[in-house]
């Protein structure tokens, strides 16, 4: 009789994990939809309402083409393509994006913004952390190539998840000439494995390796294909801007020095300190801006 209730017990203390692991899972890929509350009327931006579908599975993503008065008026101009983080919108409000855009666009380039699938005004219901979002970022490339007739260079411009994914478009889109990418990580499955508590706020065994095991499952994701690092060898001898902070605890800075070191000669490495996740644009924003414009000349 004690042997059968400690096997119940033991059966239901598994179920409890297994119950838990499965709805951390989903509520990880399942984030809270924030709102778009900003609009780059605020910063003097004269925006285009756009929405496109992702490249492949045809969600559509809904998102601002912001126009330059400035851009030269040679037949090839450039456009920036900016892509937010984890469970945010096109706001990117840590820096916020709009002030990074009206940069940008002062500086005489245009500056496509758009949420993500299943974030702020996009369709979609699951968040992939890059396996889909690369395809959205593909479908923002061929929004703007048709838009421009092939008139206009594309950098893509990312911020955590969006660096990340990015890389992994660029890496499978001659159309895009460079990247600059904020506090990136550089695998999926290593970082999970590594940082899934942060994320998670449970303890690493025996969730960590549970929720691993359940999550592809059950959204029809390989972690595995989420892999910058090798994508970075897919786009020299394009350049690459890798950005991040010393400081930064949600996302460690070795995640960019390792791609940079991929392709030293080629690539570009700016390693701040005292910053949060994408935090050196608010800290640093004028040696900020001046990077990336000096950057995005280059290219």
């Amino acid at each position: 009789m004690i042997g059968l209730l400690v096997s119940i017990i033991l059966v239901l203390i598994v179920l409890g994990i297994v119950g838990l692991s499965t709805y951390v899972g989903w509520q990880l890929t399942h984030p809270q939809r924030k709102i778009v509350d900003d609009a780059p009327e605020n910063y003097n931006l004269h925006r285009k309402d756009v929405t496109f579908p992702s490249r492949t599975d045809g969600v559509l993503l809904d998102g601002w083409y912001l126009e330059s008065p400035n851009a030269p008026s040679l037949a090839k101009t450039t456009t920036v393509i900016m892509s937010h983080g984890y469970a945010g919108t096109r706001l990117e409000k840590g820096l916020p994006a709009l002030l990074l855009a009206q940069a940008l666009v002062n500086a005489g380039y245009h500056v496509l913004m758009f949420d993500f699938r299943n974030s702020g005004r996009s369709e979609g219901d699951t968040t992939t952390i890059g396996f889909l979002e690369k395809e959205d970022i593909l479908g923002a490339i061929d929004w703007v190539q048709s838009y421009t007739n092939l008139s206009s260079e594309i950098i893509l411009l990312g911020f955590s998840m969006g660096g990340t994914s990015s890389l992994l478009a660029a890496a499978e889109s001659e159309a895009v000439s460079g990247v600059i990418t904020d506090s990136a990580f550089s695998q999926l499955l290593p970082y999970l494995k590594e940082n899934l508590p942060v994320w998670s706020k449970l303890p690493r065994y025996p969730f960590t390796p549970l929720i691993l095991f359940i999550l592809p499952k059950l959204i029809g994701v390989n972690p595995h294909a989420v892999d910058a690092l090798a994508a970075v060898d897919k786009i020299v001898p394009r350049p690459v801007l890798f950005i991040h902070s010393k400081d930064d605890l949600a996302i460690p800075y070795t995640n960019s020095t390792q791609m940079f070191e991929r392709h030293p000669a080629v690539f570009e490495l700016w390693i701040t300190e005292g910053a949060g996740h994408v935090g050196s644009f608010q800290l640093q924003s004028e040696a900020y801006i001046k990077r990336v414009l000096n950057f995005i000349a280059k290219c």
